[in-house]
């Protein structure tokens, strides 16, 4: 019976937690590593169409989309608040017209066919109803990649003016960059500003945000 105790009482000491080290770190040799500390924001930004698309529709660059947010420094210069951007899908209702028929279209083309879906994503109505389409990115074409502000083609938009577009994107930034705009805002001002997803200045973009006393 002795033995059997014995055996009891060590087994159950040896099935209690074990102290943690008295300099409070624990087992950790050390903290645990840090993977990312760039900022990221994810939103959906929304904007009115002004114009109707060109013929061929309207080329939005990766440069375009990280200037849809600027800060401004003056009346006439703005930075970047991000550096790079990743588009998670694009939305669209076009403004019906009674007797007639609507299109809309939103193609990733990318750099070459390699680097987007080239899937055309379109949708035509007639009467009352709005066209419609809500299209993503492939998951390894260039839009839908993290991808710093360059001229390379993000998507392709054919649309009618006064049509609802929606973008929905996230952005990455890093301490230390700080680069102005692609084109100078015109009577802006000092603060955090929307801008057109065309990177045009609010005076002659083709997209205003709906919040547009705040766009340079």
């Amino acid at each position: 019976m002795d033995s059997n105790n014995r055996r009891r009482r060590a087994n159950a000491q040896s099935r209690k937690p074990r102290r943690r080290l008295e300099s409070g770190v624990g087992t950790i040799s050390h903290p645990p590593t840090i993977g990312n500390l760039a900022i990221t924001h994810s939103t959906r930004l929304r904007y009115i169409s002004n114009a109707a698309t060109p013929a061929g529709g309207s080329v939005i660059t990766v440069q375009n989309l990280v200037d849809t947010i600027l800060f401004g420094l003056t009346a006439t210069t703005a930075n970047k608040v991000f550096q790079s951007v990743r588009l998670r899908a694009v939305e669209v209702w076009a403004v019906p017209v009674v007797g007639g028929a609507t299109t809309v279209e939103v193609t990733f083309a990318g750099i070459s066919s390699n680097a987007g879906d080239e899937k055309l994503h379109t949708d035509t109505s007639m009467g009352i109803q709005p066209a419609h389409v809500r299209a993503k990115p492939a998951k390894n074409s260039l839009a839908a990649m993290w991808a710093p502000a360059s001229t390379l083609t993000s998507f392709i938009l054919v649309a009618p003016s006064g049509s609802v577009i929606d973008l929905e994107l996230s952005f990455r930034s890093q301490p230390g960059f700080n680069s102005p705009a692609q084109n100078a805002p015109v009577a802006g001002f000092v603060g955090l500003a929307w801008r057109g997803f065309d990177g045009l200045a609010i005076a002659t973009t083709k997209f205003t945000p709906v919040d547009s006393n705040n766009a340079i």
